[in-house]
């Protein structure tokens, strides 16, 4: 099999993903009585279903924490019938893309300030997803960042270079 096989299947095993995620989601979505679209992508190596539409807010929850557990629910669904685990993002409403841009904001904001004070400097407890864009804003700017604690309070610090 050359590697464009393989990229091929991939996609196609992502798309699939996809797929049944979306089914799932959109059953959910009916039981809530909730109105919303579903737009399904490939993006890098992990499948994406975002509901998009209507006010969807109680989907998100405070701080996506809902939306975390839908996300996690998703991807048990996906396992179930795939029989492998599903690396799928779960968006509602824009929430993520929001969020990202937010959080790559912070990290650009906390660089400068640990460059001018030249002291490490933690943030508040983030989920996996939150930390990552962090860890990306940080490296971007040129300086190194670790994740410390347990989950569900682990979180970023930002160290000087």
């Amino acid at each position: 099999m050359s590697q464009t096989d393989t990229t091929e299947v991939d996609v196609q095993a992502l798309e699939q993903e996809g797929e049944i995620a979306a089914d799932y989601i959109e059953g959910l979505l009916d039981i809530g009585d909730f109105d919303g679209d579903i737009d399904m992508d490939v993006e890098g190596e992990r499948a994406v279903v975002a509901v998009v539409g209507a006010s969807l807010d109680e989907l998100v929850g405070k701080r996506g924490e809902v939306l975390e557990a839908l996300q996690e629910l998703t991807r048990l669904a996906v396992h179930r019938q795939t029989g492998n685990r599903s690396r799928l993002m779960l968006d509602v409403g824009g929430y993520r893309e929001r969020r990202r841009a937010e959080l790559a904001k912070l990290g650009q904001e906390i660089s400068a300030e640990v460059k001018q004070s030249g002291e490490a400097k933690p943030l508040a407890p983030m989920t996996p997803f939150e930390r990552k864009i962090v860890h990306d804003a940080v490296a971007a700017a040129g300086l190194r960042s670790e994740s410390e604690g347990e989950e569900p309070e682990r979180f970023v610090v930002v160290h000087p270079s």
